[in-house]
């Protein structure tokens, strides 16, 4: 697959992160041209972080890395839908996941 494609619409584009075993949804980054493709080359999630305005190699300083099993676009190619192998911590606040904070829960 052509990546350029993916970035026709905006040059960042949302990256979905899900364990690959138990299908848990981890994390919400976002990725440009380069980090996908940085990505690609080391098989470990690379993002942009939009606050600090340069890549972030998942893991680097926590040592919490997410090996990459697959990458899916959606219908649209403007979303990307990683599934990793998660090593420790997803969130930087030390959760596995970083959906934790209950909205609403119907019973």
């Amino acid at each position: 697959m052509d990546i350029n494609k993916l970035f026709e619409k905006s040059e960042l584009i949302p990256a979905i992160v899900q364990d690959d075993k138990s299908g848990a949804v981890l994390m919400l980054a976002y990725m440009n041209r380069e980090s996908l493709a940085k990505t690609l080359a080391l098989g470990e999630t690379v993002f942009w972080s939009r606050s600090r305005s340069e890549f972030w190699h998942k893991g680097a300083t926590s040592g919490h890395t997410q090996r990459v099993m697959s990458i899916y676009s959606d219908c649209d190619d403007d979303t990307l839908l990683i599934r990793v192998e998660q090593v420790g911590a997803a969130c930087h606040t030390g959760e596995y996941s970083c959906f934790f904070n209950e909205v609403m829960k119907r019973v």
